[in-house]
């Protein structure tokens, strides 16, 4: 064992902490969308250790179809940061980015993006394809998947469950002619 290897295992451990942590800041954002009846996706953008862009879906609450957890915190960052260019900066998003967001954070230039939930019909960081790593784009971001998987899939397993629930009892709720 030389002198290297523990100063790299305890960079990898302070980096598994800090993305535990801060995928915990982004699962608080995505129970504020449950809270509010969106579908529940939270992000944060880190820059430099710091957070500098909280959101969470708000697409039912502003009419906006781009108004992803994603898509809001990236506009946020670069305002905090003052430029477009957001290549020291870390995404943590509770489920794998769709196509629309995966494009904005290679246009954006993020450094790296972290997900809890895959999305395997329509995730665009090696779902249902990769944008994030498309080797003809200007710029790839490094990815890390699965961080905070099973309470990034379980916040999303029990909206659409309770979305399911709220279905049926309002349409059993009608005698067929709408009464």
């Amino acid at each position: 064992m030389n002198s290297d290897e523990p100063a790299a295992m305890n960079e990898l451990n302070l980096d598994r902490q800090s993305d535990d942590y801060f995928m915990g800041e982004a699962l608080r954002q995505a129970a504020k969308a449950f809270a509010a009846e969106e579908v529940p996706v939270g992000a944060v953008i880190v820059h430099q250790g710091r957070i500098i862009a909280r959101a969470y879906n708000q697409v039912e609450l502003l009419k906006d179809a781009t108004a992803h957890a994603e898509m809001l915190a990236i506009t946020q960052a670069e305002s905090a940061l003052g430029d477009w260019r957001l290549n020291e900066c870390t995404l943590y998003v509770t489920k794998e980015p769709c196509p629309m967001c995966a494009g904005a954070v290679v246009h954006a230039r993020l450094r790296r993006v972290v997900f809890g939930a895959p999305d395997a019909k329509g995730g665009a960081a090696g779902g249902a394809m990769n944008l994030l790593q498309f080797p003809t784009l200007n710029h790839q971001c490094e990815i890390t998947a699965g961080v905070r998987f099973e309470e990034c899939r379980g916040l999303l397993k029990d909206f659409f469950a309770q979305q399911r629930e709220n279905n049926k009892a309002s349409r059993s709720g009608t005698n067929g002619n709408g009464k």
